[in-house]
């Protein structure tokens, strides 16, 4: 019994101790104390304030971050210098290759590091002392940022920032951003009628890879332009609606959209060429597999791994083109050729070698892409495998006017350096993996 009860007042005093760095001004001296504690071996309500404690520590790095970000990237966004450049080109670029992001990622990044520690000096500092989550304060300041272009008088702002500090206590990050909108759309009409409006210029449609063969298309419409697509979707589910259907509404809304753009793709498949190769669906499986002798996972471009019996489905009904890997890295295999111009099966070696842009971290599929000298024409690049491949329109000017070099291999993978020196590998690509 004795030793029982020695037991329970060690996890006790455990427990409070860990109470106490819960409330403990976050730092280096408590994340330090935090990670010689093995969240296992508490007891369950202290395994709770051990959680709540490293994501208080967790908010006091990121306010570092945002720092280290406007270091990087400015104070404030750089201007275009001329024709081919954008609002922060390089800056983005630098982001985006030192923390392997996306570049629209890392722009988001950036855009909020800005507002944060050039306009939202209480919320940067409840951040810093752990009283709001990273998300907290990135809503805050992507809620604010287009009201803080367009003019935002800095006691509205201060009136707003209060308002949101002292609902997020009680709150998530999500009921955080209605309130800073309702209390901007109150106090500064004129700013959010401004924002609204400047909004539909952000309109978007995009794609993201989910697993198991699952992507999520996200389309960012004005309201009543996606009333629209709702009405067209519901009005195919009608039409098509059969007994026996087993189908639950989400799945048939979800198969109205497929069916749609299926409608609008045959349709423009004779006029609509990128690269002279009309728009299509690729899927790349092995030989074996194909034949029914293997059940390796197939690809499809754009997503990834599929299984092999939708690869063989799928290319029982396409038209088949065959390349040849190395068995060992998996790579396409390389030929050159003499002229600028890249003939036809070139163009198509390099778009199912890349398949998206070789730039560190972007994803722009091949197909939408330039076919790039790395070494310029001019300079006495061939017109080969080695030295051609997909850039997307924004990374091939980067390349051409704003600094960066490119360095190809012969197996499809390249070396770029910034204009401020730093490299970043890109590796070639197995053609039965994802990108």
């Amino acid at each position: 019994m004795a030793q029982i009860t020695v037991h329970l007042e060690q996890d006790e005093i455990l427990a409070d101790r860990i109470a106490q760095l819960l409330h403990a001004t976050p730092g280096i001296t408590v994340l330090t104390e935090l990670l010689t504690i093995d969240p296992f071996t508490l007891i369950r309500g202290a395994r709770i304030d051990y959680l709540a404690a490293l994501e208080r520590q967790t908010s006091w790095l990121q306010a570092a971050m945002q720092r280290a970000i406007v270091a990087v990237a400015g104070d404030e966004p750089t201007r275009a210098e001329d024709l081919w450049a954008g609002v922060d080109d390089a800056e983005r670029e630098d982001v985006a290759s030192a923390l392997r992001l996306s570049g629209p990622t890392a722009q988001m990044r950036i855009d909020v590091a800005r507002a944060l520690v050039n306009h939202l000096p209480n919320t940067c500092s409840a951040l810093a002392s752990g009283e709001i989550s990273p998300a907290h304060a990135t809503v805050i300041a992507r809620e604010t940022a287009s009201a803080i272009r367009d003019g935002l008088s800095p006691l509205a702002l201060y009136e707003i920032e209060e308002r949101a500090l002292s609902h997020a206590e009680f709150h998530t990050p999500a009921q955080v951003a209605n309130k800073v909108r309702t209390t901007l759309a109150r106090i500064a009409p004129e700013e959010f009628e401004s924002t609204v409006s400047k909004a539909r210029d952000t309109r978007r449609v995009s794609c993201y890879r989910e697993s198991d063969g699952i992507s999520t298309i996200v389309a960012i419409l004005p309201a009543e332009d996606a009333q629209i697509v709702m009405s067209a979707i519901e009005s195919f589910v009608l039409r098509d609606s059969v007994d026996n259907d087993d189908r639950n509404m989400d799945m048939k809304r979800a198969d109205a959209l497929t069916a749609l753009a299926s409608w609008a793709l045959g349709q423009s498949s004779d006029d609509v060429r990128p690269h002279r190769r009309p728009i299509t669906i690729n899927v790349t499986i092995d030989l074996p597999t194909l034949m029914g002798l293997a059940e390796n996972p197939g690809q499809l471009a754009g997503y990834g791994a599929i299984p092999a019996s939708l690869a063989r489905a799928l290319a029982s009904e396409g038209k088949w083109r065959r390349f040849i890997t190395d068995p060992i890295t998996g790579a396409l295999l390389d030929f050159g050729r003499e002229s600028y111009e890249p003939p036809q099966p070139l163009v198509d070696f390099l778009l199912a070698r890349d398949r998206t842009c070789r730039f560190p971290g972007c994803r722009a599929p091949a197909r939408l892409a330039d076919i790039d000298h790395a070494q310029s024409w001019e300079s006495g690049g061939a017109t080969s495998a080695q030295n051609l491949g997909a850039l997307c329109r924004r990374h091939h000017r980067l390349k051409t006017h704003g600094g960066w070099q490119l360095e190809s291999k012969s197996d499809g993978s390249c070396v770029w350096t910034s204009p401020e020196g730093k490299n970043y590998f890109v590796p070639a690509r197995d053609i039965l993996e994802a990108v």
